[in-house]
């Protein structure tokens, strides 16, 4: 009897091991995913920004 609940109590271990890593995994590609978005609107408004710039010019007078 002790035996057969060791093997049980070791699946269930193991079988908690998976869940954790499997959500761990799903959090590293939420957060990939997050990153990416945050450098694509980075760019974005990088970019809008020097467009800006280049059409309003600047009302600094040249030395």
């Amino acid at each position: 009897m002790r035996t057969l609940l060791l093997s049980c109590l070791l699946s269930f271990l193991c079988s908690a091991c998976s869940v954790v890593a499997v959500a761990d995994a799903a959090v590293s590609v939420v957060a990939t995913t997050v990153k990416v978005a945050a450098t694509v609107v980075e760019t974005t408004v990088d970019v809008a920004a020097s467009g800006i710039k280049a059409v309003a010019g600047s009302a600094d007078p040249k030395k």
